[in-house]
């Protein structure tokens, strides 16, 4: 459908727009994933290497037109197309492209758009939820610096829980890569692997610990919880044990069960880990900021002061009102340490710990940290399981993602000086601006310049550049993928460091 003669088409990948209040950047990541599976791994295994009959009658059996052009691809041997993108784990301002490709045969040219499906659906949520828990990670630094003077937790403080609430295996894997760029710990297991064999590291890619499940508890019975809890302790004498329980009584584990379990508790070399699983994540962890009995009718209940705007409601026990980290520093006590703000924070005795991994939000994430500081806790007394509630409620459009053509060139005849016909390739700036939008569709024109501002530590678009701009060493988009090749391979340890240095 393209003009008689076209001979180039050059796209780009940019997020156009942010839905998350604050974020004006994201995280680029997931691009050399992609070029290795796709260009280089699925192309050549289900395309290139199978024998045209096949590949011919299967084109045909979804799609009713012409095939010399998928024949030529074909005959070719490997994608004749060249990727340029900023460095993985940078940070790309909103309306700045991370990435563009474009043919370098002439024939080709209908591949590079041909492309944009596969290219936004494998993209999009890997840096979506690397761009997310790098929030995560910058929230919960602040945070652990100001209430303990250091951030060297904050790598286990959020822990992927989402891979059961995404949309597919693949899904899951895609998203729980982002995460490991910030973080740890994971029980999206595959996607360790997958950061393995499409990045490599040195270190420690992700892990995760032995623990319970409802239906563990539930197989012990209600009435024997306490003796559930007695037996994973001597199932686990070292390490961390994570274990859910509110299976029945979350409030009965916590004044009841671990109160008569504190000696073994202690006596392990690792830390147990209590683990609610419903309610308001931030009353369960922190309880009411500041409270005090009432008298009603028919009892007692633990009426909050309202020490923070928004509170005010009532409870039915003082353990509800102290809240699961309170309770916990009841029975085990801890350390006292100095923020950086100057004051004293309690930490938990080393051999008790809780995490929650219910609906967690970073609204939330950031409301439990406040609670926490207000009451004089540190922030690293709990663990945010992080979901599908912050992974999965996103699309493509929570950045406003799209690729775009915004060059082009077509062959076409023109008569020199002397009236004597010749052909030239015209080049052809492309772009859209719709008179029906609100601006976010208003696209960059031309070819496209992506530059450092060292001042302000953040890259900047130029567009309707010349050719030899576009290529120069200052072009912050480097050639990553040409000709069926890996040009550059990041490993994860330098993206790592990258999305720490841009937080």
């Amino acid at each position: 459908m393209y003009p008689e003669n076209t001979t180039l088409i050059n796209s780009n990948l940019t997020p156009r727009k942010s839905r998350l209040n604050g974020v004006n950047s994201i995280v680029v990541f997931g691009i050399q994933a992609f070029i290795i599976k796709y260009l280089i791994g699925e192309f050549v295994k289900n395309f290139f290497n199978r024998p045209w009959s096949e590949v011919e009658n299967e084109y045909k059996y979804a799609i009713n037109t012409p095939t010399a052009h998928i024949k030529q691809l074909h005959d070719l041997g490997y994608m004749p197309l060249i990727i340029r993108a900023l460095a993985e784990g940078a940070r790309c301002p909103i309306r700045v492209p991370c990435m563009t490709v474009e043919n370098t045969k002439p024939e080709f040219y209908w591949l590079v758009n041909y492309l944009e499906t596969l290219l936004s659906t494998q993209l999009w949520q890997p840096i979506t939820s690397a761009t997310i828990a790098a929030e995560y990670r910058k929230l919960l630094t602040k945070y652990a610096l100001e209430t303990t003077n250091s951030s060297d937790f904050v790598q286990w403080q959020a822990h992927d829980f989402s891979m059961r609430g995404l949309s597919s295996l693949e899904s899951g894997i895609l998203s729980a890569m982002g995460h490991l760029v910030s973080f740890t710990g994971t029980d999206t297991i595959p996607a360790i692997y997958a950061v393995r064999d499409f990045y490599g590291s040195e270190g420690l890619i992700g892990a995760s610990v032995p623990a319970t499940e409802h239906s563990v508890m539930c197989m012990g019975e209600k009435e024997s919880e306490i003796d559930t809890f007695s037996r994973l302790l001597d199932l686990y004498p070292t390490g961390i044990l994570s274990v859910v329980s509110d299976t029945w009584d979350l409030w009965k584990v916590l004044t009841d069960y671990v109160p008569k379990l504190k000696d073994k508790i202690l006596a392990r070399d690792g830390k147990l880990v209590i683990r609610p699983d419903s309610g308001d994540p931030v009353d369960i962890i922190c309880g009411l900021p500041k409270y005090e009995k009432t008298l009603i009718a028919g009892g007692a209940c633990f009426q909050d002061t309202k020490g923070q705007e928004g509170h005010g409601r009532r409870v039915n026990s003082e353990a509800e009102a102290k809240g699961v980290i309170e309770l916990l520093w009841d029975v085990f006590g801890g350390t006292t340490v100095k923020g950086a703000d100057g004051n004293e924070y309690k930490v938990l005795d080393s051999h008790i710990g809780a995490i929650y991994g219910d609906s967690i939000t970073l609204e939330r994430a950031k409301e439990i940290c406040e609670r926490l500081k207000a009451k004089g806790f540190a922030s690293t007394n709990i663990v945010l399981g992080v979901g599908s509630y912050t992974y999965q409620y996103n699309t493509r459009d929570t950045f406003g993602f799209a690729v775009k053509a915004t060059y082009g060139e077509v062959e076409v005849i023109c008569n020199d000086s002397n009236g004597r016909p010749s052909i030239v390739r015209e080049a052809r700036e492309i772009w859209k601006d719709p008179i029906t939008d609100d601006g976010t569709k208003k696209s960059a024109k031309g070819l496209l310049f992506v530059g450092w501002d060292a001042d302000k530590k953040e890259y900047y678009l130029k567009d309707q550049v010349t050719r030899a701009m576009y290529e120069s060493d200052e072009n912050q988009l480097k050639p990553v993928f040409k000709d069926g090749v890996l040009l550059k391979r990041w490993t994860f340890d330098e993206i790592r460091k990258r999305v720490a240095e841009f937080s």
